[in-house]
């Protein structure tokens, strides 16, 4: 028995096989936490629990037609000598392992691990941690490679930009003079959609604004039909309504000139402000 790091993609991610042995079912996962059993049994009969997270391996070995099978404290021992003579520690072992209770993790449906072992071992600037116990058919080795999980999503910029600041600028395109959103607002929509539910504690305002084209009074009217008609494409994907209010400021709030085509054109907005 001798460590074997070349045979990871073969399923077998740290040591050799038992001779007589082969793979029966191997699992693989890039990021999992799993709970070693360390330490010698207390009073009750139970061990401590190491919780580690990283990349995990559960594999099971099976007997060829034929051979004799080893017992398990051969199993038991021939890990543990590959073990500390690699530079690895046992970190514990006892053949009453059996009675133990096996963390769920482990997802066994059968808590009793006869001669079950915990070993430690540095491989090629990685730290492992296996568990190895027998089987009716041979025996199972769970190993874990020490590691932090591949981050693959970050928080939504849009929600952090709402709660840090406390509003969000939407330019929603609508028919002129009308509420109707057109269809290239889409994305518009979704994203803001998504980062409300990306905080899902916030109640905010949506607050329609309008440029000086038109009377007053009927811009005040449109920008609080706009104002409800975003609301309602929110709620539609998924934003709870209690958390929305609708209103019309018309063309009071100004943030840029309107003499311009551009200064009207940021004018015409719409607003999510967090209450």
């Amino acid at each position: 028995m001798r460590l074997n790091p070349s045979r990871r993609l073969q399923g077998h991610p740290l040591f050799t096989l038992m001779p007589g042995h082969v793979i029966s079912q191997c699992e693989r996962s890039r990021f999992e936490l799993r709970r070693f059993p360390v330490g010698p049994l207390n009073a009750q009969g139970k061990a401590q629990l190491k919780a580690v997270e990283g990349e995990y391996w559960k594999v099971e070995f099976a007997l060829k037609e034929g051979v004799t099978k080893p017992s398990g404290l051969q199993v038991q021992r021939n890990f543990q000598n590959a073990a500390r003579r690699a530079g690895g520690s046992v970190e514990g072992s006892d053949p009453e392992w059996c009675t133990l209770e096996l963390d769920a993790s482990f997802r066994e449906g059968n808590p009793c691990t006869d001669y079950g072992t915990t070993l430690r071992i540095n491989r090629g600037g990685r730290e492992f941690w296996a568990f190895v116990g027998n089987t009716d058919e041979g025996y199972k080795m769970y190993v874990l490679a020490v590691g932090q999980m591949a981050q693959d999503i970050s928080v939504n910029q849009l929600a952090e930009k709402l709660v840090k600041e406390g509003f969000l600028t939407l330019y929603v395109n609508f028919d002129t003079g009308k509420a109707t959103i057109k269809p290239d607002s889409e994305k518009t929509q979704a994203d803001a959609a998504g980062a409300l539910k990306a905080a899902p504690t916030l109640k905010v305002e949506v607050g329609g604004h309008t440029d000086n084209v038109g009377s007053p009074k009927d811009n005040e009217k449109l920008s609080a039909d706009r104002a409800q008609a975003v609301m309602a494409e929110l709620v539609k994907r998924g934003v709870a309504a209690n958390r929305l209010t609708a209103k019309g400021y018309g063309q009071n709030v100004l943030v840029a000139d309107n003499r311009s085509e551009e200064g009207r054109a940021r004018n015409r907005r719409v607003e999510l402000v967090k209450k």
